[in-house]
């Protein structure tokens, strides 16, 4: 089988990060990996620079409270859309701080508010615990609650990986049921799909690319999902009336090919999707844009196609309701 191609910069980032000693993350319990996670954070990133407001906020949840952050360039803003933001981590490990980063650059890509939520862990919160929080924690932000001290006009709802999947689990509740103000996009990050099958990329990238099999299998175990269920494994539901999706995903990821079945079946339920492939890059790549700084042209990549889905959101919401008045 023809090898790969693997960038220069991932590369390197991969022959350093198979050669780090000690145990692997699967090799720890919960705590331990989240720590070990936490600590590769700036190795990975860059800082988060400036914004005109960090916040801390407080969502009641089906669970208890659940906290997030308000990330925005602007100190204040006119009424406008905003993006809820849900971390990877293999619903296990991860929080705010993992992707403050990201965060705080999508906000000033996007000039929008971007509220990052801390939804539970497993395995002391298994599913559905995650998709719960997401979901009741996009309908706070579609409020305009005084907290967020913004008005929301719409939401689009974005994730990578773990993240990706609550932010698509997110806008198909979000159809079902509408939230108080409409989700006009959604951008998952290397989505987890479904988890019902193993699909080609899962054997051919199973090890030496940071996500591996053994890793997988100890994500999925924590989080304890029913396989078959639309809310573990989106790709087995109805796709229709999905709002328009960026889908991304990585070319030397063991989940790559979920999230090309993803896009696919969007196209073929009728909604419209960009779909962009970061070749010869790794799982994870958007807290790596330090670590392989090619990322950063891929996160930028990525945003741009989001600017122009919300730009045709925005103006079709906008003539829909100037019709009904």
């Amino acid at each position: 089988m023809t090898e790969p191609f693997v960038r220069a910069d991932t590369k390197a980032f991969l022959t350093f990060l198979n050669n780090v000693p000690g145990p692997k993350m699967h090799e720890l319990d919960a705590p331990a990996a989240r720590a070990q996670y936490i600590a590769m954070k700036d190795l990975g990133d860059p800082p988060v620079g400036e914004l005109g407001a960090r916040l801390s906020l407080t969502i009641p949840g089906p669970g208890g409270d659940i906290p997030a952050t308000l990330f925005d360039p602007r100190t204040n803003r006119q009424p406008g859309p905003a993006i809820a933001f849900f971390h990877g981590g293999g619903f296990v490990i991860g929080n705010v701080e993992t992707h403050a980063s990201f965060c705080a650059e999508v906000a000033r890509v996007m000039d929008m508010p971007v509220i990052s939520v801390d939804y539970r862990l497993a395995p002391e919160a298994p599913w559905p615990a995650a998709p719960d929080d997401c979901e009741a924690a996009a309908r706070w932000i579609a409020t305009s609650p005084a907290d967020l001290g913004r008005a929301v006009t719409s939401l689009i709802v974005c994730g990578d990986s773990a993240g990706g999947n609550l932010a698509i689990v997110t806008a198909m509740a979000l159809r079902d049921d509408p939230a108080q103000v409409p989700v006009i996009a959604q951008l998952p990050f290397y989505p987890a799909t479904d988890v019902t099958q193993e699909y080609p990329s899962y054997s051919e990238f199973a090890e030496g690319y940071l996500l591996t099999r053994p890793g997988m299998e100890w994500f999925n175990a924590a989080y304890a999902a029913e396989a078959e269920h639309i809310r573990a494994s989106p790709l087995k539901g109805n796709l229709s009336g999905l709002p328009p999706a960026v889908v991304v995903t990585s070319s030397l990821d063991p989940i790559r090919d979920q999230g090309r079945a993803y896009a696919a079946a969007l196209a073929e339920a009728g909604v419209p999707v960009v779909f962009r492939e970061a070749k010869g890059n790794i799982h994870g790549f958007i807290t790596l844009r330090q670590a392989i700084p090619s990322s950063v042209g891929d996160v930028a990549g990525a945003l741009a196609a989001l600017k122009a889905v919300v730009a045709e959101a925005e103006g079709n919401r906008v003539m829909v309701q100037a019709a009904a008045a």
